[in-house]
């Protein structure tokens, strides 16, 4: 289950759009949530499956998919409508602690800048745990297309 809120900018219009604004989205990574995501992608590594291979290492656990984060980076991004736009991908994305079943994610996606002459606009977005420890950020790059 995820606790989400939506940003609607009541015009739609890249012009109406300010720098700062943030939403979040926050969801409990489940066993079920990571299966699915490796059948999905066909990312079967041990790290992710393999609960016996795990506790022999670093973690001593399963983890979820870095690229599971960038998902809710995605998600977020989907609750920010300010218009018709389109993501162009993600920037500086760096994941930088272990997600393990049962965490707790935040994902928070806050527009830090605004490029009016090429319809642009770049989103700071950082996932941390129920502990408040930093576990991915990245930039997110939408465009206008209206």
């Amino acid at each position: 289950m995820a606790n989400v809120e939506y940003v609607q900018s009541m015009s739609g219009k890249l012009e109406d759009v300010k720098v700062g604004t943030s939403l979040s989205f926050t969801k409990t990574v489940s066993e079920s949530d990571v299966y699915m995501y490796a059948g999905i992608t066909g990312d079967f590594s041990p790290n992710h499956v393999d609960a016996e291979y795990m506790r022999q290492g670093r973690y001593g656990e399963r983890i979820a998919h870095g690229a599971l984060m960038v998902g809710f980076m995605s998600a977020a991004s989907a609750r920010m409508r300010v218009g018709r736009t389109v993501s162009l991908g993600y920037d500086r994305v760096r994941f930088v602690a272990p997600v393990k079943f049962g965490d707790t994610i935040t994902t928070e996606y806050t527009i830090s800048e605004i490029d009016l002459a090429k319809k642009r606009m770049y989103s700071k977005v950082t996932c941390t745990n129920q502990r408040g420890e930093l576990v991915a950020s990245a930039v997110n790059l939408r465009a206008f297309v209206d």
